[in-house]
Formats: C-alpha cells, structure tokens, sequence
C-alpha cells in the first residue's frame, strides 16, 4: 500500500507559479513510476506530467511543456510538480498516483495508488 498526500496548491494569478508537493508513505516510494493529472470543472481527469523511478525519464502533456517541471526525491519519497507561467486553462484539481512498473505512464489506468488532490484556481 502507498498513501500520497498533496499540497502547495492555491490561488495563483495568471503568469504565477506554484511547485506542488506529493509525499509518499507505505511501501518503496523509489520502486514507482509516478504521475500528476488534473481534473477541470465539468471536465475528464487529463494526464499533465509522469517521470519513472529513478527520474531519467520524464512525459508531458503538450499544454504544460516547457511551463511544468516534474521532478522527484527518493531520498524524502516526495515528487514535485514546478508549475510556471500559469493561466485560468491550469485550473484544476490535481492529483499525483503512482504505478508499479517504475517507469511512469500517460494511461491514468496504470496508476493504482492516488492522492486526495489539491486545487489550484488560475485567476486572469
């Protein structure tokens, strides 16, 4: 079992940035693969950023390319999503899970593990 627990989320204005933290607990947090997404008002859950276990490989959804970093510290089992240059189309709830395979996924239904999410209202 991994709990994940999220944070760093809030209101931020439009060309802000926030750096959102997930930490993990339970089992070896270095063994996972793991994801942010986000879920919209009225909108399906979309995939944002995934990075694999060691961190030598990182995905990005084309919108946040180039604005969002994911990184992550086995050392402290926490992996952080730095989010620069955010507009309203950001404003989500996001979520971080993680995945056995250890090498991070697109697919939400490769994650087993989830947070309870934070939200992150972009104003304009």
């Amino acid at each position: 079992q991994v709990q994940l627990v999220e944070s760093g989320g809030g209101l931020e204005e439009a060309g802000g940035s926030l750096r959102l933290s997930c930490a993990a607990s339970g089992r070896t947090f270095s063994n996972f693969g793991m994801g942010w997404f986000r879920q919209a008002p009225g909108k399906e859950r979309e995939f944002v950023a995934a990075i694999s276990w060691g961190g030598g490989r990182t995905y990005y959804t084309n919108s946040v390319k180039g604005r969002f970093t994911i990184s992550r510290d086995n050392a402290k089992n926490t992996v952080y999503l730095q989010m620069n240059s955010l507009n309203p189309e950001d404003t989500a709830v996001y979520y971080c899970a993680a995945e056995r395979s250890g090498a991070g996924s697109r697919w939400d239904r490769a994650y087993e593990y989830w947070g309870q999410g934070t939200q992150v209202p972009v104003s304009s």
